[in-house]
């Protein structure tokens, strides 16, 4: 399967049946929303505020320094750097780990977000369960959520 297959063939990003590997890379969002390393836990609570933010990515230079999730924020300082507060365990995958494979592991973690890295830890993009389970999200779809 072309890596963009999924998407492109698959309008809603709904995964094809289980047989040829489908990649990461060909599910995930190419242009995930980042935030810098002075990004504050109180600017990452106002970021939750809406429903449809899961996971911030904290980014510095490319560099994917954390993922943070709302429950990560609990108990901790308004003015402190969000960056200390994420982490990266369970929260990353790479471009070419197989997406069934990677689509039971959050369905069983409960988790809808992972980032996207290679090897060296620069993020190339993040892959989102539906809420339904049953694809991901795509490009086109956050887009026109945001007009």
């Amino acid at each position: 399967m072309r890596p963009d297959a999924l998407v492109a063939d698959h309008p809603y990003g709904r995964l094809p049946a289980r047989g040829e590997p489908v990649p990461v890379a060909a599910a995930m969002l190419h242009a995930p929303k980042t935030c810098g390393p002075t990004t504050t836990v109180g600017q990452a609570r106002a970021a939750f505020a809406d429903d449809h933010v899961h996971a911030l990515l904290v980014v510095d230079h490319g560099l994917l320094l954390a993922v943070v999730e709302r429950a990560d924020l609990p108990g901790r300082p308004a003015a402190a750097a969000v960056r200390h507060v994420g982490g990266l365990a369970g929260r990353t995958v790479g471009p070419d780990a197989d997406l069934h494979t990677v689509r039971d592991r959050l369905r069983a973690s409960g988790r809808r977000r992972l980032a996207v890295v290679d090897g060296h830890g620069a993020l190339l993009g993040l892959l989102c369960l539906k809420r339904s389970g049953a694809g991901f999200c795509s490009d086109a779809g956050v887009r026109a959520r945001q007009v």
